[in-house]
């Protein structure tokens, strides 16, 4: 069979098309490999943002030689760590005539050594959920401090060579019951307050962390008229208490 050079031309033009179109799948592949890992490389980055905007930071405050930090930590710091805590958290200086009253809605850590920071930085202080650790040895006076609005209660503490770590729930805010019953004996009310007293000499010994509530308190001047600082809920109005004692 003869082969003329026409022919020779169309074989070799169909064995080109055909070289290229074999070229053709590898050139796509490339192409959508390079699609895919820059929409991996997308949703890495969108989960990485996600992860570090749902970090919450708690605040840590301490005192130390008559100065007070106020840290936010996005890591648990080891109870009276004061290098690691400048370390590991971002942390600033405060006077202690510039401390106003603040409310913490997150966790809020107090390493204290003295009750008189630990009242400047609690007293009539709003805060949800509060661990206290007492960064020495000396005993503490008595002294009652108000804290608002208090739900969980963690202490951390060293007495007699031996460390006491304690929890008390207070309240649980999904829990309805009480403020249901309260509404239902106090319907004129229009406001109930939280209200927790602590006893700073609980510090002092090794015994289980306690408390009790009084709840239905209209005034806190009539109800417990010795109680320090109670003439300051006296101007209030429309308002029931629910006191809780800790000891």
């Amino acid at each position: 069979m003869r082969v003329t050079k026409e022919s020779k031309a169309q074989v070799m033009a169909s064995d080109k098309i055909r070289v290229k179109e074999d070229k053709m799948p590898g050139s796509m592949m490339s192409v959508s490999c390079h699609k895919h890992c820059f929409l991996l490389v997308g949703v890495l980055g969108f989960c990485l943002n996600s992860f570090v905007r749902g970090q919450k930071n708690n605040t840590l405050i301490f005192t130390k030689e008559n100065t007070i930090r106020n840290c936010s930590c996005s890591a648990d710091i080891h109870d009276c760590d004061y290098s690691l805590a400048n370390l590991m958290c971002s942390c600033k200086t405060i006077l202690p005539y510039t401390i106003d009253r603040a409310s913490y809605h997150s966790d809020l850590t107090i390493w204290f050594t003295d009750t008189t920071m630990l009242g400047m930085l609690l007293n009539f202080t709003v805060v949800h959920y509060l661990k206290l650790s007492l960064c020495g040895s000396t005993p503490l006076p008595r002294e009652y401090l108000a804290i608002l609005g208090l739900r969980k209660l963690q202490i951390n503490s060293e007495v007699k060579g031996q460390f006491l770590e304690q929890n008390l729930t207070i309240y649980n805010s999904g829990d309805n019951e009480m403020r249901d019953k309260l509404k239902e004996l106090h319907k004129d009310r229009q406001m109930f307050l939280y209200i927790s007293v602590l006893d700073t000499s609980l510090f002092n010994r090794y015994s289980l962390l306690k408390s009790y509530s009084v709840e239905n308190v209209s005034s806190i001047t009539d109800h417990f008229p010795s109680l320090p600082y109670s003439d300051i809920f006296s101007t209030t109005t429309n308002k029931s208490y629910v006191v809780t004692f800790i000891y």
